[in-house]
């Protein structure tokens, strides 16, 4: 099996407040919009940000999702400055995120802050300097 991601998929309660999120507030851009189904993004090279109804992965999977708390899981979105860091996580808050996080120094040398979206995804937004972070820049 290669070593690799194609698809991130993540269950939604409700697809219309996501796509306000997402594509109104955020300003992304779908690479498919199925109204009452799923909302794709491309993310990356051959990466694909999947938000897919509750029924739908039912239907699929044949069990419910787990819900309660903070979702396991964090999204990063890594940029080239800290100041790039505040300008997103601010664009978060004013596109409506929930639980919008300060950034600060962090133990690990970058900075960084975090943002949830209508779910709680929790969002990772850090610059990171290291060799990793900076591999994942555009």
């Amino acid at each position: 099996m290669d070593q690799r991601v194609s698809f991130i998929t993540l269950v939604v309660t409700d697809l219309d407040a996501t796509r306000r999120f997402y594509v109104d507030g955020l300003g992304w851009e779908p690479e498919l919009d199925v109204p009452g189904e799923v909302l794709m993004f491309k993310v990356a090279e051959k990466v694909v940000l999947s938000l897919w109804v509750e029924d739908g992965f039912v239907a699929e999977v044949g069990h419910a999702p787990a819900r309660g708390g903070v979702p396991p899981v964090t999204l990063s979105h890594n940029l080239a400055t800290t100041q790039g860091v505040d300008t997103v996580l601010e664009q978060a808050r004013v596109a409506g995120a929930s639980h919008v996080g300060e950034a600060s120094e962090r133990d690990w040398g970058g900075y960084g802050g975090y943002f949830a979206d209508p779910d709680g995804f929790r969002w990772e937004v850090a610059y990171n300097p290291g060799d990793i972070g900076q591999s994942v820049l555009p």
